[in-house]
């Protein structure tokens, strides 16, 4: 799967650019913009498709969270999982996602931790880069589901709408307006994408020695991930005892940051969809039907995760579902970002449009396989 983490930088790079120059232009979120281009019904489909996946995904990571903090904590899960559950609705609804991600990113600094051990461990280098830059394909549905999984974790249906929808707020609290002036606009797009590209190239950088340590760790030892400590034992080269400790901070830094952009970016796609007053800046009384929408999420969230499924499979199967909801998503902001009726001169450019078509294309195929596997192994 190494390769991945090389493939999908530049498609991630570009599909995150174009929706975040969306959002810039427009000074609206990417949902308005899709309304004047589809049909309502479309839409909200889609729409539809991205709530269920952001629930999965939330109800996901409540449950990872709760099994990684089991790991230096001992108690009921259901505990850990309404802590969180407080914490989100809280923050979300009291403090700007902005002051609250300022304090937890610090979490996800443990994250380095699988860059030191990589480099601890020594693996073979010589076939580690053979593996990123060769891909690799098996006709097997588990190695294919395991692919849809990796991909639809990167390229990830969520941070869509919420790229978009970021910089239409960021440019209403710094500059009072939401829609640039002609001066300011080219140099705003291009910090857009260099802040896209920075975080894009951060991201894939971290999947890559993610890989390479789980696999050089407890991939030679033939583990399965099975549990939360399963997975931590990948830091034990370099944490020994203390790997849980770094592995629970990895696993809750991130989910304390996504969490409330799931919930968000089903905020902000349907609040833009009804055309209601939807900002993370405004109070609840002055956004409702938004705030209304984030609650609901996390409170399902947390109601799918004291079923006790699994952590793990729920994770896995999340992403899973995550690569199949984002291929319909892919299509709409590539036909977006390529309106003139929409973004006038600053639509995508044709080395970009030839990006984003391959990742369309990638994610199509990866989605497709899967199925066809089935009724080949079925047979």
């Amino acid at each position: 799967m190494l390769w991945t983490a090389i493939v999908t930088a530049p498609m991630m790079a570009v599909l995150m650019g174009m929706c975040a120059r969306v959002g810039l232009i427009t000074g609206e979120g990417l949902i308005v913009g899709l309304k004047r281009i589809f049909p309502a019904w479309s839409v909200f489909a889609l729409i539809a498709l991205l709530v269920a996946a952001n629930t999965l995904n939330i109800a996901a990571d409540y449950s990872g969270m709760a099994a990684v903090m089991q790991l230096i904590a001992p108690g009921p899960q259901a505990l850990w999982l309404v802590v969180f559950a407080a914490v989100m609705v809280y923050g979300e609804i009291f403090f700007s996602y902005r002051t609250f991600a300022g304090v937890v990113k610090f979490l996800c600094l443990s994250l380095l931790a699988y860059v030191a051990t990589a480099f601890i461990v020594h693996p073979p280098w010589l076939h580690v880069l053979f593996s990123a830059f060769v891909p690799a394909f098996r006709w097997d549905a588990t190695w294919l589901m395991t692919l849809l999984g990796v991909l639809g974790t990167t390229i990830t249906p969520y941070l869509f709408i919420w790229q978009a929808s970021m910089y239409v707020e960021e440019d209403l609290e710094d500059k009072g307006s939401p829609r640039p002036s002609a001066r300011r606009v080219k140099a705003d797009v291009a910090d857009v994408h260099a802040d896209v590209n920075t975080g894009m190239i951060y991201s894939n950088a971290m999947t890559f020695f993610i890989i390479v340590t789980t696999a050089a760790t407890l991939g030679t030892h033939h583990v399965a991930i099975a549990t939360a400590a399963d997975a931590a034992a990948a830091l034990e080269p370099l944490a020994g005892h203390y790997a849980s400790l770094l592995f629970t901070l990895g696993v809750v830094g991130t989910g304390l940051l996504a969490i409330p952009v799931m919930a968000g970016a089903s905020a902000y796609a349907l609040a833009d969809f009804y055309g209601s007053a939807g900002s993370l800046a405004k109070r609840p009384r002055q956004a409702p039907l938004f705030y209304a929408v984030i609650a609901v999420g996390l409170i399902l969230g947390v109601a799918m995760s004291l079923v006790h499924l699994d952590a793990i499979k729920l994770l896995y199967y999340s992403a899973v579902f995550n690569g199949i909801a984002v291929v319909p998503l892919i299509y709409f902001v590539i036909r977006l970002a390529c309106s003139k009726k929409i973004l006038g001169a600053w639509v995508a450019s044709t080395a970009a449009r030839t990006v984003a078509w391959m990742a369309f294309a990638l994610m199509l195929l990866s989605a497709l396989a899967l199925p066809l596997s089935w009724f080949s192994a079925a047979r």
